[in-house]
C-alpha cells in the first residue's frame, strides 16, 4: 500500500463551526506574551518569557494550580546517573513510540532534560532524596534504567505545580486571569495570531467575555480526555486548545493515539468523568496484576511483565476483561515494603472508595489517559499558524510517537518550554495594521448531547477499535453535529462544542489508520503496517470540513514563519 495526498477515512463531510458563537468581548488586557494554561508547560513559558523581559497574561481554565500538572503521580525521567545515557533514554521513548517518534524531538528531549530539571528545581521544586542528600532514582514502565525523580513519593505534580505557582505569583510582570475559558483566536491584518477571546467563567452574563491582545499566543491547555466518558483527566480537559487551533487554521496530527492509562481505580459499573489513577510507580515496586482467579497474566505477554509500556498493558487487561466479561482487574501491591508511605495519596484515594491497598487486591481498569497527538510543532513550539505556539499535552512534537512513554510528559513541557522561551527572546512583531480579523462561521452544540458523544467516544473510539465500529461513530458524531447551532452562547455549549470538535477529527484519523500501532488498536487490522509508518495530519478547512493528509516520519510540519 502507498499512501499520497489525502486520506479519506469514515465520512468527513460533517460541518464544524469554525468559530464559537460568543458575545462581542467587552473587555481588553494587553501583554506581550498571552499564555493559555497554568501547568507545567504554560508556567514555564510564562517565566521563560518573563527572563526575556516580556509582559505575560496567563488564561487559565481554573485556578492556577487546580490544572492537570498537579494530578501527575508519576515523576519526571531525565538522566541524571552515570549508568544511564541520553542515548538509552531515547532508545526507551522511541520504542514505546512504534516506529512514530521524530528523531530529532526525541534528541532534544533527551539531551536538554537534565538541565531543564535543574532549571526546575532552582525555580523551588524538592524532589525525593536519600540520605546520602542524592536523588532518589526510580524506574517505570517502558524504562530500563532507574531515571525518573519522585516528589512526595506519588505526589510529583502537586509540588511541581506549588513551585510554578510561587514562581509565577511573585512576578509583577505576569498577569493572571483565573477560572477563564479561552474562546478563540484573534489575528491582525496578516493573519499573524494577536491574542484570544475568552469568557471568565461564574460572571453569568455577557460581560464575562473579553480579550487578551498580545504579539504571540501559546497555547498550554492539557488534554482532551473529557471526550471519554471515562478518564484520569480532570473535569476541564475538554480539548479546548486542540479546537481553538484546527478552527484557527492550525494542523493537527497523530489525534488516533490515545494513551489510555491500564490502571485507573475501578470505582463501579456507571463510574463517569475522572477516575482516581493508580500509578504505574507501583508496578515499578513490584506491584502485580492478576485476573479474576488470581492468577498473574503479564508474564509472557510482554519480556517487563507488568512494568511493558502502557499499550501493551492496557491491551492485555482489556482481553482479560473481554475473556472473562469482567469490567476490571486487580492490582496486588500487598507485598510492596512501606505501601502507606511510599505512596499516600493512592492508598488515600483507594481507602476512600472503601478498598485498603495494604490490605485487599485493587480493583482496576483503563481510563482515557493522554493525548500523544495535539497541534502539530516544530523544534521551537511553532505551529502552522503565525504567532501561535503549543506546549505540553495540547501539541504534537513528535517525542511521544504513537504511544508516550511513562514520566516524558512532564519532562516534554519543560524542555519545550524552554525552547518556546528561546524563541520568544530573539523577538516579536508588532501586530499589522487593521482591524482585528475574526473567522464568520457560528455555532455552538447542545450540551445535552454531551453525554451520547462521551458514551459514543468510549464504546467505539476507545481501546478497542475496529473498522466497522469506527464507522458507526462517525456517523453518530455526524448525527449530533447536526445539532449544531441549537444552544445559547455558554460556558456548557463551548465545551461541548469542543468535544465535537476533537472527538470528530480523532476519529477520523483513528478510521483511515488501518492498522494497529501504539496506542492505537484496531481488532480489524491486528498487526502494524509499514506503509502506515506516517503521521496523519488533520486540518479544518473554512467551511467546517475536515482533511487528513499522510507526512512521513522525519519530513517536518510546514511551518513558514
Amino acid at each position: 500500500m502507498t499512501l499520497a495526498g489525502p486520506v479519506v477515512g469514515p465520512p468527513l463531510t460533517t460541518r464544524l463551526p469554525s468559530r464559537l458563537a460568543a458575545p462581542v468581548p467587552g473587555w481588553e488586557l494587553v501583554a506581550d506574551v498571552c499564555v493559555v494554561g497554568s501547568g507545567v508547560a504554560g508556567l514555564c513559558v510564562a517565566l521563560h518569557a518573563r527572563a526575556a523581559g516580556l509582559s505575560v497574561a496567563v488564561v487559565t481554565k481554573v485556578e492556577v494550580d487546580d490544572g492537570s500538572t498537579r494530578w501527575a503521580q508519576g515523576g519526571i525521567a531525565a538522566v541524571l546517573a552515570a549508568t544511564d545515557s541520553p542515548a538509552a533514554h531515547a532508545a526507551d521513548t522511541e520504542t514505546a513510540g512504534v516506529g512514530l517518534c521524530e528523531p530529532d524531538a526525541v534528541h532534544a528531549l533527551v539531551t536538554e532534560g537534565p538541565d531543564r530539571l535543574r532549571e526546575l528545581m532552582a525555580w523551588g521544586a524538592a524532589f525525593d532524596r536519600g540520605p546520602d542528600g542524592e536523588l532518589l532514582l526510580t524506574r517505570e514502565g517502558g524504562h530500563h534504567a532507574d531515571r525518573i525523580v519522585h516528589a512526595g513519593g506519588d505526589a510529583t505534580g502537586a509540588e511541581v505545580q506549588r513551585a510554578l505557582h510561587a514562581a509565577v505569583t511573585a512576578d509583577p510582570g505576569i498577569t493572571l486571569v483565573e477560572h477563564a475559558m479561552v474562546l478563540d483566536l484573534v489575528t491582525d491584518a496578516a493573519g499573524r495570531a494577536a491574542g484570544v477571546t475568552l469568557h471568565v467563567l461564574g460572571e453569568g452574563s455577557s460581560d464575562g467575555v473579553g480579550a487578551v491582545r498580545s504579539r504571540a499566543v501559546v497555547l498550554a491547555t492539557g488534554g482532551m480526555g473529557q471526550v471519554y466518558a471515562a478518564t484520569t483527566n480532570p473535569s476541564v480537559s475538554t480539548g479546548d486548545g486542540v479546537a481553538l487551533g484546527l478552527r484557527a487554521g492550525a494542523v493537527a496530527t497523530d489525534l488516533e493515539f490515545v494513551q489510555f492509562h491500564p490502571t485507573a481505580l475501578y470505582l463501579g459499573p456507571g463510574s463517569r468523568g475522572q477516575q482516581p489513577l493508580v500509578s504505574e510507580a507501583l508496578r515499578g515496586e513490584g506491584a502485580l496484576l492478576r485476573d479474576a482467579a488470581g492468577e498473574r497474566f503479564m508474564v509472557g505477554v510482554h519480556p517487563l511483565a507488568e512494568l511493558a509500556p502502557r499499550d501493551v498493558v492496557a491491551k492485555a487487561i482489556t482481553r482479560v476483561m473481554l475473556r472473562e466479561g469482567t469490567d476490571h482487574v486487580f492490582l496486588d501491591a500487598r507485598h510492596v515494603e512501606g505501601l502507606a508511605q511510599r505512596f499516600p495519596t493512592i492508598v488515600a484515594r483507594c481507602r476512600e472508595a472503601g478498598i485498603d491497598p495494604v490490605t485487599d487486591l485493587v480493583p482496576v481498569t483503563p481510563a482515557a489517559h493522554y493525548a500523544s497527538g495535539g497541534l502539530v510543532t516544530d523544534l521551537a513550539g511553532r505551529t502552522t499558524v503565525p504567532g501561535l505556539y503549543a506546549c505540553g499535552e495540547v501539541a504534537c512534537t513528535g517525542v511521544h510517537g504513537a504511544n508516550r512513554l511513562a514520566s516524558n510528559s512532564l519532562l516534554e513541557g519543560l524542555v519545550f518550554a524552554g525552547r518556546i522561551g528561546a524563541e520568544l527572546a530573539a523577538g516579536l512583531p508588532d501586530p499589522a495594521d487593521g482591524p482585528p480579523q475574526v473567522a464568520h462561521l457560528d455555532g455552538l452544540l447542545d450540551p445535552a448531547a454531551r453525554s451520547r458523544l462521551t458514551a459514543t467516544m468510549s464504546t467505539r473510539v476507545g481501546a478497542l477499535r475496529s473498522g466497522a465500529g469506527l464507522t458507526v461513530a462517525a456517523g453518530e458524531l455526524a448525527a449530533i453535529a447536526d445539532l449544531l447551532g441549537t444552544a445559547e452562547p455558554g460556558v456548557a455549549g463551548w465545551e461541548a462544542t469542543d468535544l465535537l470538535t476533537v472527538a470528530t477529527a480523532l476519529t477520523a484519523a483513528a478510521g483511515a489508520r488501518e492498522e494497529t500501532r501504539g496506542c492505537h488498536w484496531r481488532e480489524d487490522h491486528p498487526d502494524d503496517d509499514d506503509a502506515w509508518r506516517v503521521h496523519l495530519d488533520v486540518a479544518l478547512h473554512a467551511d467546517g470540513t475536515l482533511q487528513l493528509t499522510p507526512r512521513p516520519v522525519g519530513t517536518p510540519p510546514e511551518v513558514t514563519w
